[in-house]
């Protein structure tokens, strides 16, 4: 699979890629209109990979040359896509698309996500990429707006 020309390898994230997880989540989330309103620190985001990880999350990584560029979380037994994030120079390359599709292989009957509704860019991605709008509505966490979607699977 390529992105941009370059060789990309998708693969399940071990303990050893938690760091550089948290650092992709943390450099994209900071991006204005992506994250919350306060961004929480990298070492709370580290600490949250290795949490939500135990409890359930499967990780892909996207990496290239050696080194990770992107990842997706999901909650596979409640059909979630709970992340998605490349790193900023990344965005526009199709890595962001290459790990949407590798979710809807992994989950395919289906999952919701929301995002920032304030992050224009992910919800025009997630549009494109044929994802329906469900509802607005507030962060379960920061209470900040959100967008809800939801891809109905293969049929």
């Amino acid at each position: 699979m390529t992105a941009r020309g370059s060789n990309l390898l998708l693969r399940s994230a071990t303990t050893h890629d938690h760091n550089e997880i948290a650092e992709i989540w943390f450099s994209s989330a900071s991006l204005p209109g992506v994250g919350p309103p306060v961004m929480p620190t990298e070492d709370d985001l580290r600490d949250r990979v290795a949490h939500e990880i135990g409890a359930g999350w499967r990780v892909t990584v996207a990496e290239q040359n050696n080194e990770l560029v992107g990842f997706a979380a999901i909650k596979p037994k409640r059909s979630i896509l709970d992340q998605l994030f490349v790193r900023p120079d990344q965005i526009g390359t199709g890595l962001g698309y290459a790990l949407l599709i590798e979710c809807q292989i992994l989950m395919p009957g289906g999952f919701t996500l929301h995002t920032a509704t304030s992050n224009d860019q992910a919800r025009r991605f997630y549009e494109r990429a044929g994802l329906k709008i469900l509802r607005q509505g507030l962060h379960p966490r920061t209470g900040h707006p959100v967008t809800y979607y939801g891809w109905n699977g293969h049929s």
